[in-house]
């Protein structure tokens, strides 16, 4: 049994099909089929069903493949534990990054990285919460960049900045003229949301003192899934919308407001496994995302951070995966 022939397994367990699997392992497709037969033969267990479409695990290969991904991590995790003792800035890292950060802050952040590590390969996968969550723990990725606390014992957050929530409105809107934004009485059946899998919604309904025996469900008027459409929809005139500061950067002050102090806030962390090994790495990450920030996020205010991972929306968004 070889490293190499449980690669196999795994990837033939993810495509379900040989061709594409031998694709991804970059090897030709009898050559693979050799080795799956080799490994059978010398186990003595048939891991897959041949006679089934798509390719599918059989009972006791379901539980060798997971026992070769869990296998596989841990050679990745020592390969990357030798790295991070010879003080190297290289390899691959997976990446992931919650869908309203990403637009605004990895483009800033690449460029960063770049320079402090030309040498490392990173792929970056945009995401919900719950699943990078979800894809920390199973070794999909190796670090997210998403709010906290996510009350996950199985993580390690290492906090970098706290970004602030703006107001976004409309010329219409009763507090378009003024400095600071404050919840107006009918605000609450205009406020405009993301798709319910979102902490983000979580984290509006803590800010907006919304609790789950209010009428939230008007609420859920539009299915959609970024940030710049609620902007969009504001400028339509078609509600209003509480988004965070990075989103902001390139748009005209007159359309959003600051709250008054304390300041409703995201913490923004860096999240790993506990088994995460390229400690270097992460702290070059988290110097590269301070360094990026606009000057406006770094200073001292006064804050309140709002709560969400216990949040309904949240937990049931969770219970799907």
């Amino acid at each position: 049994m070889t490293i190499q022939q449980l690669k196999y397994i795994v990837a033939l367990d993810e495509e379900r099909h040989f061709a594409r699997a031998a694709e991804v392992c970059m090897v030709t497709q009898p050559g693979l089929t050799i080795q799956l037969k080799n490994l059978e033969e010398e186990i003595g267990i048939k891991i897959f069903d041949r006679n089934k479409v798509p390719l599918t695990p059989t009972v006791l290969g379901i539980e060798i493949i997971n026992k070769a991904k869990k296998i596989l991590r841990e050679v990745d995790e020592i390969r990357d534990f030798v790295i991070n003792e010879k003080n190297l800035l290289e390899g691959e890292l997976k990446l992931g990054i919650i869908s309203t950060l990403s637009p605004y802050l990895i483009p800033l952040f690449i460029q960063a990285m770049k320079e402090v590590a030309p040498n490392v390969h990173f792929i970056i996968k945009e995401g919900y919460t719950g699943h990078l969550m979800r894809d920390l723990e199973t070794g999909a990725i190796d670090v997210a960049i998403m709010a906290t606390p996510t009350g996950n014992p199985n993580l390690i957050e290492h906090v970098v900045f706290k970004e602030p929530f703006v107001a976004y409105l409309n010329q219409t809107h009763p507090m378009a003229n003024d400095e600071f934004y404050e919840m107006q009485p009918g605000d609450k059946t205009e406020l405009l949301l993301l798709h319910q899998e979102y902490c983000y919604n979580a984290q509006l309904l803590d800010i907006c003192g919304l609790k789950t025996s209010d009428k939230i469900k008007e609420q859920f008027t539009y299915d959609i899934n970024s940030i710049e459409t609620l902007k969009n929809l504001v400028r339509a005139h078609l509600g209003f919308a509480i988004i965070p500061k990075l989103s902001t950067l390139n748009e005209s002050g007159a359309l959003f407001k600051p709250f008054k102090e304390p300041v409703p806030v995201r913490e923004i962390s860096l999240v790993v496994s506990d088994s995460f090994s390229k400690k270097l790495l992460l702290e070059k990450m988290n110097e590269a995302i301070w360094n990026c920030l606009p000057e406006s996020l770094k200073k001292d205010f006064n804050y309140k951070k709002i709560r969400w991972n216990d949040s309904p929306y949240f937990i049931k968004a969770i219970s799907k995966l």
